[in-house]
């Protein structure tokens, strides 16, 4: 096992996010998966789920950082919002509404990347809701593919735990989740960003960042990245934990 400290020389959040679906073109349990290599001209495709009661900052600030890589590589990068009830609006936590979130298409990502939210909040919308209701879990479950990579970012972390995504593989969470995610079978790692292979995970809230940024180096090389640091002002923190 691996600590590698998380790329610093410059790198950061993308300035062409907004809350619209879909970004403009700015230029699981059994273990990792091999895949081919996509060709350099494919469009790297990055899917983050919605729903009500989704932290705004959990999934606008991957969604920034990831479309603004577009900037600084010759691959094509798109970000949308999907839902896996189908082409919606959403409320966020804290009431921004998102509209124009697309339908559930995990066979056309290269990345699904969940945010989290409400997990503090049992009896209102957020993470708990999506586990009881067994939608998207169920979703989760069935995307799971070679070639796929399965991320998430703090309490989103619980949506890939109850779909069975993180037993027995090593993974990390928002820290007042950590102890839910070890007795669901979760091997939790102290550590900001936890990289297992097709499935990579992040601590609370603001790890998002540092989480997209690992996800542009990892497959859009240190170039993107250290650029994406620059334009955005922001040094990653923390460590990046491997299996590599």
């Amino acid at each position: 096992m691996n600590r590698r400290q998380l790329l610093r020389a410059t790198t950061a959040l993308g300035a062409t996010g907004t809350l619209a679906a879909t970004a403009v073109p700015a230029g699981a349990a059994s273990g990792p998966a091999a895949a081919p290599a996509p060709a350099p001209n494919r469009p790297l495709r990055v899917h983050i789920p919605l729903f009500d009661g989704v932290e705004e900052l959990d999934f606008a600030a991957p969604y920034e950082v990831l479309s603004g890589a577009g900037f600084f590589t010759s691959r094509p990068v798109e970000v949308r919002y999907v839902s896996a009830t189908g082409a919606r609006s959403v409320t966020a936590a804290y009431g921004t509404a998102v509209r124009g979130v697309r339908p559930w298409a995990p066979e056309e990502a290269d990345v699904l990347l969940v945010p989290g939210g409400g997990y503090a909040r049992r009896d209102s919308p957020g993470v708990w809701a999506e586990i009881d209701r067994g939608t998207l879990p169920r979703a989760l479950a069935a995307a799971a593919r070679p070639g796929l990579t399965v991320a998430a970012l703090c309490t989103g972390v619980m949506l890939l735990s109850a779909a069975g995504l993180t037993r027995g593989r090593p993974c990390t969470t928002h820290h007042k989740a950590k102890a839910d995610l070890e007795g669901q079978g979760g091997l939790v790692e102290n550590a900001r960003v936890v990289d297992d292979g097709d499935l990579v995970t992040a601590g609370g809230v603001t790890s998002g960042l540092e989480l997209a940024l690992w996800l542009v180096h990892r497959e859009l090389g240190s170039d993107a990245a250290t650029g994406l640091e620059s334009m955005l002002e922001y040094e990653a923190r923390g460590t990046v934990w491997t299996s590599a």
